[in-house]
């Protein structure tokens, strides 16, 4: 929790450019930062971590006002718009800083991540069994600038327009009434 009452969520599935389009659009969310967490190197470099030996997750870090979305609902679209049961992997993007985590910075939250993984494994949802990390939040890496809002400043760069674009529109068809206006 942070002083104005703002909660930070931290979450890992696949890359970042793809899951910052996304949250950047959640109705209670209010910045989204595309980064690093869960690795041994101290200030690592998007190079570093692309070599898969720092042990760091790209990541998007949310500042969200839980009055307006729950923590549950950031993890409901979290497990819509990436494969879960893929270990180390989203499509194309192979490596552990493409695996799929969910960072905890409260024992709310890593409960919240447990039931809801939880739930969706009981429906059985997905082919597969859930692969996701529920692990404690550690430091967090700002990534590099021309990684941030990457989506929004790059729409037609080849990436974008056939990955990014159907997640984001994927997210906007489950969750229509969660969009910002």
């Amino acid at each position: 929790m942070t002083d104005e009452g703002k909660e930070i969520a931290t979450l890992a599935g696949g890359c970042f450019w793809c899951i910052e389009a996304v949250y950047d659009d959640l109705k209670g969310v209010e910045s989204v930062e595309s980064g690093y967490m869960g690795g041994k190197t101290a200030n690592p470099s998007y190079e570093e971590i692309c070599s898969g030996e720092t042990g760091h997750a790209e990541v998007v870090q949310l500042t969200f006002d839980p009055k307006r979305v729950s923590f549950k609902e950031i993890l409901e679209v979290f497990f819509v718009i990436h494969d879960p049961t893929t270990l180390n992997r989203q499509g194309n993007d192979v490596g552990t800083q493409y695996r799929s985590a969910i960072f905890h910075h409260s024992a709310e939250q890593k409960a919240a991540a447990e039931q809801v993984i939880a739930k969706l494994g009981a429906a059985k949802i997905y082919e597969g069994p859930i692969v996701t990390e529920v692990v404690p939040a550690s430091k967090f890496y700002v990534a590099e600038d021309y990684h941030q809002e990457y989506f929004r400043r790059n729409p037609a760069q080849s990436y974008c327009a056939f990955v990014v674009r159907p997640k984001v529109a994927k997210f906007r068809k489950h969750f229509l009434e969660k969009l910002k206006k």
